[in-house]
């Protein structure tokens, strides 16, 4: 009888220079999936590795030396403004000499190893450009998933629109790019001259990893009391990084007038405030708005424990953003059953089941907002069963299985070409 032997498995090497937050728990998550679908993975990231504890089926590289996303202080301390900016700039030039040096040690390794495919996530700054070429030019096969395209927080000027239409260079390099949502495929077509690779549709994983950190420690009831919360009232959670695009101020303001006809709500606000965030002037608006005795903002990195026992604790999950192109948070309020209420911006509309796993409402619309939230306030069975359906959601569409199945499927292909 003829024995077949089994074909060399895809050897792909996963390049997320950030190792805590969002992007690593996506990037360790798919790196799982993608390697019980059969691929002999390595991931390359910072030497400040998030997911250490963790169990791995893939082998990790901690090789990037780079700052820590959650180094928040101003330099300066109590220097003046112009010292103050110069000590920002000289921070600046240091870190892009470090950056500079991390992907030359980056392409070394990348071009030894000689991967059949290196899969990358956001790509910082068009420069990086110039060392993806080198990787393409050697003959690897690049990939992307395109989390973002596009800078979201600094407005719309010419500095900016400058530096977007720079990122054509990049996208060039890629063979191989992944979005989280047909409207994001869209949308990067409208910026970009078509890209020489080829563009793919797949969906945003689930959070599943959090299920498997609850704190042995805090329960709902002890994340209640810490934020002196009572027992019985309903929690609207904002969670994730705080940033201008997400839209907090409409938030608060939606808030207002649930809190005006449901005193008993709380909102809770809780993330990492990026560096263009204006928090003192959040807190003004809380302030102006009368709702501080009913509002909390928990402005930190929230411990991956914690994040179990708060939304235990939430009646529902706020995604207010001004613009977007997917969510990690979302999923996270999915994989623990919570009714979301987001925005109809970016691929949000393609993640929420309108009316069945939560509310979609326009940008920028307080009022929709806030009657969105006081449906189910005033529903809890309605609340209940658009939960149940986010977590059907959780488990099947968003299944990192099923994704990273879709994913091999494109790469087997690329790869057998390129090795024939």
């Amino acid at each position: 009888m003829e024995v077949k032997t089994n074909e060399k498995p895809l050897r792909l090497i996963v390049v997320e220079p950030r190792g805590s937050g969002g992007m690593i728990h996506y990037a360790y998550q798919l790196c799982g999936a993608l390697t019980n679908v059969g691929a002999q993975v390595t991931l390359v990231t910072s030497n400040e590795y998030e997911m250490e504890s963790f169990p791995h089926n893939f082998t990790v590289r901690k090789q990037m030396r780079l700052w820590s996303p959650t180094e928040m202080s101003e330099p300066g301390g109590s220097y003046g403004g112009v010292t103050r900016k110069l000590l920002r700039v000289i921070r600046r030039v240091i870190r892009g000499i470090r950056l500079i040096v991390e992907w030359i040690r980056l392409t070394r390794y990348l071009l030894n190893a000689k991967p059949d495919i290196i899969q990358f996530g956001k790509i910082e700054f068009p420069f990086e450009a110039i060392f993806l070429n080198i990787l393409k030019r050697y003959g690897l096969i690049l990939s992307q998933i395109c989390h973002e395209f596009e800078t979201r927080e600094q407005g719309n000027n010419p500095w900016v629109n400058f530096s977007n239409k720079l990122y054509r260079w990049v996208f060039d390099a890629f063979s191989i790019i992944f979005f989280h949502g047909e409207s994001n495929r869209q949308r990067f077509l409208s910026m970009f001259e078509t890209p020489k690779g080829s563009l793919y549709i797949i969906p945003h994983g689930n959070e599943q990893l959090f299920l498997s950190v609850r704190s042995r420690t805090t329960t709902q009831m002890q994340m209640r009391e810490r934020y002196g919360i009572d027992t019985n009232a309903p929690v609207i959670l904002f969670f994730g990084n705080l940033m201008p695009s997400k839209g907090l101020p409409d938030l608060l303001k939606a808030f207002a007038e649930v809190h005006a006809k449901e005193n008993h709500a709380r909102l809770l606000v809780v993330g990492r405030p990026s560096k263009l965030m204006d928090m003192d002037a959040l807190t003004e608006l809380v302030v102006r708005l009368g709702i501080s005795q009913a509002t909390t903002i928990d402005a930190r990195y929230l411990p991956m424990e914690d994040v179990a026992p708060l939304m235990d604790m939430a009646t529902m999950v706020i995604y207010p953003y001004l613009n977007s192109t997917q969510s990690g948070a979302l999923q996270v309020a999915y994989t623990f059953g919570k009714p979301v209420i987001a925005t109809k911006v970016g691929g949000l509309p393609e993640a929420v089941e309108n009316g069945k796993s939560g509310f979609l409402v326009p940008p920028s619309s307080p009022d929709e907002l806030a009657g969105a939230i006081l449906k189910l306030i005033k529903n809890p069975s309605l609340t209940r069963e658009m939960g149940a359906y986010a977590k059907y959601l959780s488990d099947t569409r968003f299944s990192w299985d099923s994704i990273a199945k879709e994913i091999m499927s494109i790469y087997e292909p690329a790869v057998n070409l390129s090795r024939h």
